[in-house]
């Protein structure tokens, strides 16, 4: 016979059905529970809260990459509203000087005088810009390059080495801190 020390808590003595009780199986209690189906299962209070607590730490990180985002694209709008503040403020002397020559010229009747006032006020204004960064493109001469130049025209070279290279500049090309942002418009030689 069987004792109740030889007896698994968790198995409970079947009976197989011969005759002789004298032997008994044990078979696994209903009861018990199996291994394998609690490591699948997310009904464990243990795991509830890192779960929540992992949930919770991801829906913050997103609201915080939210709110940089907003930030960032608010920071752009101000800035690119802002940004020609410098440049026009260092142009405001500039502009005086203008209104203080049309004054001016209504009296005078010198033209030299004319004359240098707007070469001062153009030659101020060439330095300011230049400050910033403006720089003009030189093209009479030049052999034509189509990345600061664009051919408005061809025109027939007086002599043989002038053939591809800028006769004429119809307008002056500009490039702001070694980008062109006008490409000077020439007639070239053919």
């Amino acid at each position: 016979m069987m004792t109740e020390e030889n007896v698994n808590p968790a198995e409970e003595p079947v009976n197989t059905g011969e005759t002789n009780n004298t032997e008994t199986e044990t078979v696994p209690s209903e009861t018990a529970e199996n291994p394998s189906s609690s490591e699948n299962s997310t009904d464990n209070p243990a795991e509830q809260p890192a779960q929540e607590d992992w949930k919770n730490k991801f829906y913050y990180l997103a609201a915080d990459f939210e709110n940089y985002k907003r930030n960032q694209a608010k920071e752009r709008r101000e800035l690119l509203a802002t940004a020609a503040q410098g440049v026009i403020k260092d142009l405001l002397p500039i502009l005086d000087n203008f209104e203080r020559a049309i004054k001016a010229n209504e009296s005078l009747e010198d033209i030299e005088a004319i004359k240098q006032g707007f070469q001062l006020i153009y030659q101020g204004l060439s330095n300011n810009l230049d400050k910033h960064g403006l720089k003009p493109i030189e093209s009479n001469g030049q052999v034509f390059n189509s990345d600061v130049h664009e051919a408005i025209a061809q025109i027939p070279a007086p002599s043989e080495d002038l053939k591809g290279k800028v006769l004429d500049t119809v307008e002056k090309g500009y490039s702001l801190n070694e980008k062109v942002i006008r490409y000077a418009k020439v007639a070239v030689g053919a």
